[in-house]
């Protein structure tokens, strides 16, 4: 069936909502907005889906949510009685329709003869995943576009071990919800005596969890109601699980008033994505009105945290994300080691994209780092693996894009407890004489400096996706031993599990998750990575720059973008 057929189809239906009729009538003369609508089905992957809030096959709505729900619930019931009983816990956060999507998804398990337990109100998505295991839940939903504009939303599932669910386990729910060619034929039963609260002590036991992953006690007491903290949740799920873990470790902290309303429009910034300076640009105007140490921000679903702090000029400056991991990641071993509290066994886990200055932390503190392709569910494998084996203790996990968890209460990214560690750490450097900038300009001085920068290409229409693979699959066929003056010594194909070396000449196999990725490795430490997202149609290319100082890398980084630049082109014709 042709998507104009669809279309008409969809309008005309009388299970269609009022709502979904007058938005369909509004691209009734657009052939390309119906084309990307109906030629294409939301795709449902190993991170969910997510899309563009509308009406049509290939958006975010209460059809598409209610059909990925119904190929849930089949799953589940094929696992027999116990796991339709142990049910799944539904989250959402301040998005657009995401309380309605959440009430929809429960409905439909409930329909099904699943037990759906639901928040009542916005919770992020690390309180999603530790509630899952809290309550024992065979699977979890977070209604989430996590930092993505306003427009989109999206679907989360979350497996029993609180990481999101497995590919095989999304692979089989994929089987069953292909096998739905009615979108509008699924049924919920939103009456069901199935759909239960999540009980509110919940919330208290995550706090008083996260309490206990303090490292600096004394500092925070000595220096925790001096401190000057800004905070903000960018109109997010952020506000009330910050706000409580600053304040039952005594840490005085300062909210963006204007920034604490669920704003569905995110009215107040460009993108809700606290990667970005403009992001915290609110959140720093006040912290120069009240000369503040730091300012905090955390992302729509509160499992990315943003930090900027002031610089030596006293000017405050944003952090990037390899920043905060690098200091997060020194602060929690340079504390457990002075304490003499490192585990024998340490382990941490970081994305093959993730700054390159972590092996040189984790080797000076005699440390195992691992990494993992992009994505934190592939950090949660390693935390179930190590619970199951014993071969290794977990002290940390990060993501370059503001991703980071330390504690095993959560198995995804939690901006709650990277706040709390962030704001102890600023209390700790105080304590003994120094600024978060200055421990920064530490650790560059002992392990060299290293420039980590992320460039995005913006992809659109229909087969946005189907062009980004295509470039990546190109690269994989070319013979690339330099990119201009700067050799590459190996290269990794991650689709095929394989690493290249130039040196050597031989070809050897990865033990790692496959993925549709591309990373040259450089002389010296230095790397480029290319990736598509596998959430939004944007081709990702990492780029890690050892150097002497920074202005050297800033030179460097020029004559490397210009060469990868050239051999995108290459490959895209």
């Amino acid at each position: 069936m042709n998507y104009q057929q669809e279309y008409i189809n969809w309008l005309n239906d009388p299970r269609l909502c009022e709502e979904g009729k007058a938005d369909l009538a509004t691209i009734e003369n657009d052939e390309k907005e119906k084309e990307y609508r109906f030629a294409a089905e939301l795709e449902f992957g190993t991170a969910g889906m997510r899309g563009i809030i509308g009406y049509g096959k290939n958006m975010m709505n209460i059809y598409t949510v209610m059909r990925a729900t119904q190929g849930l619930a089949s799953f589940i019931k094929t696992q027999g009685a116990e796991a339709m009983k142990r049910g799944v816990v539904i989250s959402y956060d301040t998005r657009r329709k995401s309380d309605e999507f959440a009430s929809a998804a429960a409905a439909v398990l409930a329909k099904n003869g699943v037990k759906a337990y639901l928040f009542d109100d916005v919770h992020p998505v690390p309180m999603l995943s530790y509630a899952v295991r809290y309550l024992g839940t065979f699977a979890g939903i977070m209604i989430t576009a996590s930092h993505n504009p306003k427009e989109y939303n999206g679907y989360k599932v979350y497996g029993a071990d609180g990481a999101q669910m497995s590919p095989e386990d999304t692979a089989t729910v994929v089987s069953y919800i292909e096998k739905i060619d009615d979108f509008l034929s699924v049924e919920g039963d939103a009456a069901s005596p199935l759909i239960a609260p999540v009980p509110a002590r919940l919330f208290d036991d995550y706090i008083k969890e996260l309490s206990a992953l303090t490292l600096s006690k004394e500092a925070v007491e000595k220096c925790g109601a001096n401190l000057k903290l800004v905070y903000t949740p960018v109109h997010g799920s952020g506000y009330k699980p910050v706000t409580a873990i600053l304040k039952k470790l005594g840490i005085n902290v300062t909210v963006v008033e204007e920034q604490t309303t669920k704003d569905t429009e995110f009215s107040t910034v460009k993108v809700p994505n606290p990667e970005f300076k403009e992001t915290l640009s609110m959140g720093i105007a006040l912290a120069n009105k009240i000369n503040a140490d730091v300012v905090f921000g955390t992302d729509p679903d509160s499992d990315r945290l943003g930090v900027a702090v002031k610089n030596e000029r006293g000017e405050f400056t944003a952090l990037s994300g390899n920043q905060v991991g690098i200091l997060l990641l020194d602060y929690i071993l340079y504390r457990l080691n002075e304490d003499n509290a490192m585990p024998k066994n340490a382990a941490v886990v970081k994305s093959f994209v993730t700054t390159g200055m972590a092996k040189a932390l984790c080797d000076d503190y005699g440390v195992t780092l691992y990494e993992t392709p992009v994505g934190f569910k592939f950090i949660g494998e390693k935390i179930k693996q190590w619970e199951a084996d014993g071969k290794h203790t977990y002290v940390f996990g990060f993501e370059e894009s503001c991703g980071y968890l330390r504690g095993t209460h959560a198995r995804d990214k939690d901006a709650v407890v990277a706040s709390m560690l962030c704001a102890e750490m600023v209390c700790y450097y105080a304590f003994v004489g120094k600024t978060v900038y200055q421990r920064l300009q530490e650790i560059y001085a002992k392990y060299g400096f290293v420039l980590d920068k992320n460039i995005s290409i913006q992809y659109s229409g229909l087969n946005a996706m189907k062009e980004m693979n295509g470039v990546v699959n190109a690269l994989k066929t070319m013979d690339t031993q330099s990119l201009g003056a700067f050799k590459v010594n190996a290269f990794r194909d991650y689709s095929a599990a394989v690493r290249k070396d130039y040196i050597s000449g031989k070809t050897e196999a990865m033990d790692i998750p496959k993925c549709n990725c591309v990373y040259y490795e450089l002389a010296g430490g230095s790397f480029v990575c290319v990736r598509p997202s596998g959430t939004e149609p944007k081709l990702k290319i990492y780029y890690s720059l050892r150097a002497w100082n920074e202005a050297e890398a800033n030179a460097d980084l020029l004559k490397l973008q210009a060469a990868v630049n050239e051999l995108l082109e290459k490959a895209k014709s």
